[in-house]
């Protein structure tokens, strides 16, 4: 059966079933339908997290397909909960660009996933579209500031703020606007994001209150007067009103698993051009009502893992217990060398080569002093010898490893890496400790991920980097942790080196500034923040009928 027919053969419990699993009382969520709610940042306890259990979930260098974070993540939880251990997952909502064009949704699969599948992913409680709007309305303002008589004196020319749209668009990439005459503004050139890439999305997952949350809208920043003084987006008095189209989005929401137990979900920033995790809200409730919680960081653990430690755990006092690699027999095999079309096929020899990129990510695990546990998602097409051979080469890296078998299995496929994970959290004493002081150099803390993590022999900064780190320490935000914007297709920054690449250069080409984020942006590579569909895209195959029932989505 397709993902949706198995969604579809759930009986789905209330929601206010689900949220007394987790000892809230149905007058303390706000109901989004039968089977949706939000939460109120009330429910959140410091004093309730002490000694919790927190497991990140990450994973090797993935094929363009993905090796199963989110499903992994879902079929931990559930095992965890067979097991008598309180769990909730807590994940990153699906984007439309994606669900509409080459991945499909993004809410597990087989038998781990987090229902209402549809409502999921197709718009689910509106957080993108108050995001969307939130940043159009600072993207208004700024326009209409330029053309006003009471203008702050902005040159357009140093704006960099776009708009953002949560659907995959490449002719919006770059636009000119302002055209029309007098009355319809400066024309200008400027572009669209997908609303995953927006600063305000990743402002939301940063932000531990309302009044945080207002703060930094205000100190997002816009441009240069032109007398070369900054402004910023409360110079506008534009965050107030920002913050209150967030007035709900600041909330996370409260789903269920397949297997009927409690799941959180709650923004949604890219890894590659973000910090690729959940909110720090949604993370901190699930903490609060319950003995583990299960995360996800986006793409490899040279990305999303290293920002979940080095930018999120640091910013909000976490300390995780464990920490998850997702690998798969398949993207080791398309590491060695084996194409795309054959992989289903065995490979030893390819399995051998590629096996460097987990060698490099557990190594990685490591260094954070975080206690590591391999999880191999495993497929149909995998062999026993091939299984084998991961399991030889994590024994003698010294991690312990499981193979899960979720999608077909659903929690029951999860036990014995439940076992090893809350075995591991329980004894083990992580005690995380992150790769750089934020108080560092801008360069020193570049140089440190690119070397440290990802295994570059040196870094060259293009002369318009130069310039912004100058630029930066100008402005006073030498002091902020780093966002790399990188390929997730590589450990290096060209997505054409596969497996553990060495000697190789990491160029750092522009250092972007979200101040109201709170951490600096260095681009390596082409990073694509407005996809576009592809030739085919997975929106030919949705559909719904007279009845209201969605097919063809995955």
């Amino acid at each position: 059966m397709t993902d949706i027919e198995i969604a579809r053969n759930v009986t789905l419990k209330p929601i206010t079933e689900i949220a007394a699993r987790l000892n809230i009382p149905a007058d303390q969520i706000d109901m989004y339908g039968r089977y949706k709610a939000k939460l109120p940042l009330s429910l959140i306890d410091e004093s309730k997290m002490k000694g919790k259990n927190l497991v990140l979930v990450s994973a090797i260098s993935p094929t363009p397909a993905g090796e199963g974070k989110t499903t992994v993540s879902i079929g931990l939880s559930e095992a965890l909960n067979r097991l008598g251990k309180r769990t909730t997952v807590v994940l990153r909502e699906p984007s439309l660009g994606p669900v509409f064009g080459i991945k499909g949704g993004a809410t597990g699969g087989g038998y781990a996933q987090v229902l209402p599948m549809e409502d999921i992913n197709l718009h689910f409680t509106g957080d993108f579209n108050a995001i969307e709007k939130a940043h159009n309305l600072l993207a208004a303002m700024i326009d209409n500031n330029v053309q006003s008589k009471s203008s702050l004196g902005l040159d357009p020319r140093t704006v960099t703020w776009k708009r953002v749209m949560d659907m995959n668009d490449r002719a919006l990439r770059h636009i000119i606007v302002g055209l029309g005459g007098t009355t319809s503004g400066i024309p200008r050139e400027t572009g669209f994001d997908i609303t995953a890439a927006s600063e305000i999305m990743a402002i939301l997952c940063l932000s531990e209150s309302f009044s945080d949350l207002k703060q930094r809208l205000g100190n997002i920043f816009i441009g240069y007067t032109f007398d070369k003084k900054p402004l910023y987006a409360r110079d506008l008095k534009a965050h107030g009103a920002m913050a209150a189209l967030l007035k709900e989005a600041v909330k996370p929401n409260l789903v269920q698993t397949l297997e009927g137990n409690p799941a959180i979900i709650h923004g949604g920033p890219f890894a590659n051009i973000a910090q690729g995790t959940n909110s720090i809200l949604a993370t901190k409730m699930g903490l609060s009502l319950s003995d583990y919680v299960v995360t996800e960081a986006g793409f490899g653990f040279d990305l999303g893992a290293e920002k979940f430690f080095d930018i999120k755990c640091v910013k909000a006092g976490l300390r995780p217990t464990a920490a998850v690699l997702v690998a798969t027999v398949r993207a080791l095999k398309y590491h060695g060398g084996a194409k795309i079309e054959n992989l289903k096929q065995p490979d030893l020899e390819a399995l051998r080569k590629g096996i460097e990129n987990l060698e490099k990510h557990v190594e990685n695990m490591k260094r954070f002093r975080v206690c590591p546990v391999v999880a191999v998602n495993r497929f149909v097409s995998d062999t026993d010898e091939e299984i084998r051979m991961i399991a030889d080469k994590c024994a003698e890296l010294g991690v312990p490893m499981e193979v899960a078998d979720v999608w077909a299995k659903g929690g029951e496929g999860a036990l014995d890496l439940a076992r090893l994970v809350s075995k591991v959290s329980e004894s083990c004493q992580s005690d995380l400790q992150p790769l750089y002081d934020w108080s560092w150099s801008v360069e020193r803390k570049i140089e440190t991920i690119a070397r440290e993590i990802y295994g570059a022999a040196a870094i060259d900064y293009m002369p318009q980097a130069r310039r912004d780190l100058k630029r930066i320490a100008d402005l006073g935000l030498e002091g902020l942790p780093i966002c790399m914007a990188k390929t997730q297709k590589s450990l290096s920054d060209n997505p054409k080196l596969l497996g553990r690449p060495k000697d190789f250069v990491v160029t750092v080409r522009q250092i972007e500034i979200a101040s109201g984020a709170g951490f600096v942006i260095p681009i390596t590579g082409d990073i694509m923040r407005m996809p576009g569909l592809p030739e085919h895209p997975a929106a030919e195959n949705i559909d719904i009928d007279d009845n209201g029932v969605i097919t063809g989505l995955f």
